[in-house]
């Protein structure tokens, strides 16, 4: 079985400035487990566990649906957390674009038909560049940090590809194997 993904990655001066961001949060927010920064990606559509004869018609259904999808940049913006501040589980970089839900959507749509039941959720999209291990409760240093990272602008990346991610779960951390790279449309 493949744990697997569907992401798209983000531009590189984004990733260099959000690691940059890490690390001056590292010490100050002791209790979370950290993302490598090669690891650092939007998930569209977190598929679980799946068989290896199952990659080539999920490539093969997310071609149809995309070949005609726009091209289209997304702005990484400010820090939060899920699910709230008094309960932290994951820090994240939020990101802003009009497509995003469009291209959420279109996946969703794609790979319900192979029988991948449709998100419950809204689409949130996100960097999640850490998870608590623990939240020790100070959430007044938790909300100092937020605040002053809640307006940064991490600058844009364009969306052009989605890719098929196997997830391989390590003690140190989950290493991100790209199966399949697949295209969107146009400019």
């Amino acid at each position: 079985m493949i744990r697997a993904f569907i992401a798209t990655n983000i531009d590189s001066r984004i990733i260099r400035e959000v690691a940059e961001t890490i690390v001056q949060l590292r010490r100050a927010i002791p209790e979370v487990r950290w993302v490598a920064p090669d690891n650092i990606h939007l998930t569209i559509k977190f598929l679980g566990d799946i068989e290896p004869s199952r990659v080539d018609p999920i490539a093969n259904a997310l071609e149809q649906a995309l070949t005609l999808f726009p091209r289209f940049t997304i702005n990484a913006k400010g820090l939060g957390v899920f699910p709230d501040p008094r309960r932290p589980r994951v820090l994240w970089v939020g990101l802003e674009g009009g497509q995003l839900a469009k291209l959420a959507a279109k996946v969703e749509a794609a790979l319900e038909p192979l029988g991948f039941a449709r998100e419950e959720r809204g689409f949130q999209p996100h960097l999640t560049i850490g998870r608590w291990r623990r939240f020790d409760g100070a959430t007044k240093n938790l909300l100092e940090k937020l605040e002053r990272w809640k307006s940064h602008d991490y600058g844009a990346s364009k969306v052009e590809t989605v890719t098929l991610f196997q997830s391989v779960l390590k003690p140190d951390g989950a290493l991100h194997q790209p199966l399949r790279v697949v295209a969107i449309g146009q400019e």
